[in-house]
């Protein structure tokens, strides 16, 4: 039988296994661990770095698109690899391919279904500009029918260039001013139906 040490009869810790664990009340590290930031740079970064895609494949570049996603070139690395389906679960829509008259009603339709704040990227010569369909039948460019932020050419373009034009807008989604108007003065007609 193993007698029990001095240490052990006059510390109870050390005879019920405890070791040298102290409850800290204060971290002395804690200077290391507070980040100062500006609200809009945090909003910010939030915004660009959790891109929720609406992928709006109207011809030949939606397989281009679709390759953007696969494993070879990662498109989550860059936080935008949760395609949404649903306008309203998306903030930035990928117009890539051939845009109708017939079709852009609908485009029109469900980017206004999309919350603010939202942005949209056009991708290839087809949604940028009508590409080389100069007819009665196409759009000469969705920019006519909604604000475009960041234009992608070729025909079709390489995945590499759509990782390219979502880097460029995550660099446009920094520079926004994201709590601007937020406690906007109310408009006078609302003032003035509230007077009593």
């Amino acid at each position: 039988m193993v007698s029990p040490t001095s240490e052990q009869e006059t510390n109870p810790e050390v005879s019920s296994g405890k070791t040298d664990q102290k409850d800290f009340v204060y971290d002395s590290k804690v200077e290391g661990n507070i980040i100062f930031t500006r609200v809009d740079s945090a909003i910010n970064w939030m915004r660009k770095n959790s891109l929720w895609p609406m992928p709006m494949g109207l011809a030949c570049c939606a397989i281009e698109l679709m390759a953007t996603a696969s494993a070879r070139f990662d498109i989550s690395r860059f936080g935008a690899e949760v395609m949404r389906f649903s306008p309203r679960q998306a903030d930035v829509m990928i117009v890539s391919g051939t845009v109708t008259y017939k079709m852009a009603l609908a485009v029109k339709r469900v980017w206004d279904q999309m919350p603010e704040p939202k942005w949209c990227i056009a991708m290839g010569a087809c949604a940028s500009s009508g590409g080389m369909y100069r007819s009665y039948a196409t759009l000469q460019g969705i920019d006519r029918l909604i604000p475009v932020d960041v234009y992608i050419s070729g025909c079709p373009p390489r995945p590499e260039a759509l990782i390219e034009g979502l880097l460029r807008l995550q660099r446009e989604i920094d520079k926004e001013e994201s709590t601007k108007g937020l406690k906007a003065e109310p408009k006078e007609e609302v003032v003035k139906g509230l007077a009593i």
